[in-house]
């Protein structure tokens, strides 16, 4: 069985409004967006392998388990105009392997993301979903 890629979706579902977002690719900014006042997602392509291991550029790593997708946010997503230079991580090693099934037939699977901390400004370091992860269209 080869490599298949599937689609993770992440959805802040309250983003700071006027503050630039993006994925993380390699060690870049990927399509940087400015978000509105609704929610924002990215749509991730990923590598999925026979064992259920994630890859490809998106796919970060810490250790022999922990992989995770990092959203820039501010400074880090390109726009300098901002004191805010942010990641969020957004841990992926733990999706269940049902839904991983579910991804490989096609389906998207997608998580919710609060998008602010306490104090109002964006969410950063390791950010834990409002949602846990769930097969979408």
């Amino acid at each position: 069985m080869a490599d298949i890629q599937i689609t993770l979706r992440l959805t802040i579902a309250d983003p700071v409004p006027g503050v630039r977002y993006s994925l993380q690719k390699d060690d870049a900014p990927h399509e940087p967006v400015t978000a509105g006042d609704g929610p924002l997602s990215f749509d991730v392509p990923i590598q999925l392998k026979p064992d259920n291991r994630f890859g490809g550029p998106f796919v970060r790593r810490e250790g022999k388990e922990r992989r995770f997708v990092y959203i820039r946010i501010g400074a880090m997503a390109g726009d300098h105009a901002v004191d805010w230079q942010r990641r969020a991580k957004i841990d992926i090693h733990d999706i269940p392997g049902s839904l991983l099934d579910q991804a490989r037939q096609g389906w998207v699977l997608e998580i919710i993301l609060p998008g602010r901390g306490k104090d109002g400004t964006p969410s950063c370091a390791t950010v834990r979903p409002t949602t846990g992860w769930h097969a979408a269209t």
